[in-house]
């Protein structure tokens, strides 16, 4: 068993097989495979053609979806705040808890971003109703503007990117990735 980030995974030994020759003319990722192919012939390294193409699209996007935030006065890390308690629905207001959970950032963390999106007039904290040691979190009228246009404005970016693959391609690729995603949080 091999434990990532806390998260116990099977990994089965792959059997000793003649790896497949990468296509002649194809991307970055072909290349590391072909050469560690010929370096280590015994070795399986199919699940580079996932994990590795996962990696460098993450990267590749980071750049664009980064100047979106910017373009909107945020970073990524406010941006996840806003943009949880937006989707969160009317009133758009969570406990600190709510959001602490959902983000998976220290409480500092959290606290530093509270700070800086209230500063900034995005974000009041009120008082709970009934608790008065506790607070919530709300975004303000700017924003619920701010978090759509963000995300509206994101969203047409990854829409382009994707756009590379036909509708039924997105939805097997979707598919697929989700799989793989519910087999590693489980």
């Amino acid at each position: 068993m091999i434990e990532l980030q806390g998260l116990p995974m099977t990994a089965k030994k792959p059997a000793k097989a003649k790896q497949s020759v990468p296509p002649a003319k194809g991307d970055q990722v072909d290349i590391f495979r072909a050469a560690w192919a010929k370096e280590l012939p015994d070795l399986d390294t199919e699940a580079i053609e996932i994990n590795a193409r996962a990696r460098r699209i993450t990267l590749a996007l980071r750049p664009g979806i980064e100047a979106i935030f910017a373009a909107h006065g945020l970073d990524a890390g406010e941006f996840d705040v806003i943009g949880t308690l937006l989707r969160s629905g009317a009133p758009y207001r969570l406990r600190p808890t709510e959001l602490f959970r959902s983000l998976m950032v220290s409480s500092g963390g959290l606290t530093d971003r509270l700070v800086r999106l209230e500063k900034s007039g995005l974000i009041r904290r009120l008082a709970a109703p009934g608790d008065g040691r506790s607070l919530l979190v709300e975004l303000t009228q700017r924003g619920q503007r701010v978090a759509e246009e963000t995300f509206r404005a994101d969203m047409e970016y990854e829409t382009g990117v994707v756009s590379a693959l036909t509708a039924p391609e997105r939805q097997q690729l979707a598919g697929l990735l989700r799989k793989l995603a519910l087999a590693i949080e489980t």
